[in-house]
Parts: C-alpha cells; structure tokens; sequence
C-alpha cells in the first residue's frame, strides 16, 4: 500500500511541474483503493477529487509575475552575498598583509637543536693541543648561534664580539745538519816476508798470497 502511495505523490508532483494552468484530479479506484492523479478525467468508476482547480489566464499571470519578482530577490540577495563574502576576503588579506611578521622561535627549532648536540659531540672528543679540533670547535660554536639565534642577533654578537686570536699549530724548527769530514785511510802496512801459503805486514796482519 505504501508503494502505490509514493508513487501517486510522484504522479502528483510531476502534474503540478507542467504547468500553472494544469489541472490536478485525484483518482481513487474503488475495488483496489489504488490512487492515481491526471490532468484529464479519471477512468469510469473511479472516485474523482480535484486536487488543483484549473486557474483563469488573470491567475496564471500573476502567478507567473510572483514567480519572477521571488526569482530576482533570490538572484539580487545572491550577489549581495557574494558582494559581501568578497568584500570580507579583501578586508582579511589587507589585514594579513598589514599585521607585523611573526617572530620566529630560532632557540626551539630543529636546526638549533642539530647544531648543540654537534657542538655537544665535538667539546665531548675534542684535544685540547690540537689545532684541527680548535677550528672545528669555533666553526660549530658560530654555527649554534647562528641556528638559535638568528642571522640579525647573530650578526649583532659577531660585530660586538672581540676578534679572537687564530690558534697556531706549533712550529719545530730542525738545525740543519753539519757535514762530517771524511777521515783518510792509512797506507797499507808493507809486507814484511812470506811463506809458501801466506804473507806477513809489519803491523803483523795476514795477506794470502
């Protein structure tokens, strides 16, 4: 039953949908209870109810200046809506643009984070006595700053701070190494006398012969 229904106020919406000066009859089967709707007559032995009383051309008129005044409010009250929603987008990007940068939080950023943990890896192994390690030191120490600070009062300590002296490695100087004179050697000692198998010098040394 339910389903008849629905689809008589379908059958319904659709007359009304052809026109104003359409005429909307209610039609009831007697034996079924099925109800229809029609612009025309309904079937014999159906009860007939009007629904919607065909209107005089003075109605349909009127009816139809109504619909076209409640379309042009509706029309004028859309762009006044979008007059207004733009208007409110331009007043907020002139404020945007007119409020003062916000300040960037250097000291909770990551890259200040980043650079005390390398400053912190590099004071942890760092020799006191060399010169590599130094350098090192003061390149992550103006880095840190640089992160955490900011490039203006980074820029600000760097012209305040005095200039620090560069660490120098130490220098060994070597004396330069002196010649040795080259001794002579002593003549041979002569030969005194010899035997069948060997020969004797005068400091007593052996020669074969």
């Amino acid at each position: 039953m339910r389903a008849p229904l629905l689809y008589g106020l379908a059958a319904c919406a659709a007359l009304w949908s052809l026109g104003a000066y359409a005429q909307v009859t209610r039609c009831t089967d007697p034996r079924t209870g099925q109800v229809t709707y029609t612009d025309g007559r309904c079937a014999g032995g159906a009860e007939t109810r009007e629904i919607e009383a065909r209107k005089t051309p003075e109605e349909i008129r009127a009816e139809r200046e109504q619909a076209a005044e409640a379309q042009e409010r509706k029309r004028q009250q859309l762009q006044a809506e979008a007059a207004e929603q733009q208007r409110q987008e331009s007043q907020e990007r002139a404020a945007r643009r007119a409020a003062p940068p916000q300040a960037r939080d250097y000291a909770n950023s990551a890259a200040c984070a980043r650079s005390r943990r390398s400053l912190d890896v590099a004071l942890s192994s760092m020799d006191s006595g060399s010169y590599d390690s130094q350098l090192r030191v003061q390149a992550l120490q103006r880095q840190m700053n640089l992160d955490c600070l900011g490039p203006d009062r980074y820029a600000q300590i760097e012209s305040a701070a005095p200039v620090q002296p560069v660490p120098t490695s130490p220098v060994f100087i070597v004396p330069p190494r002196r010649p040795v004179p080259a001794v002579p050697l002593p003549p041979p000692a002569p030969i005194t006398h010899c035997n069948v198998f060997r020969c004797y010098d005068s400091r007593g040394g052996v020669h074969p012969r």
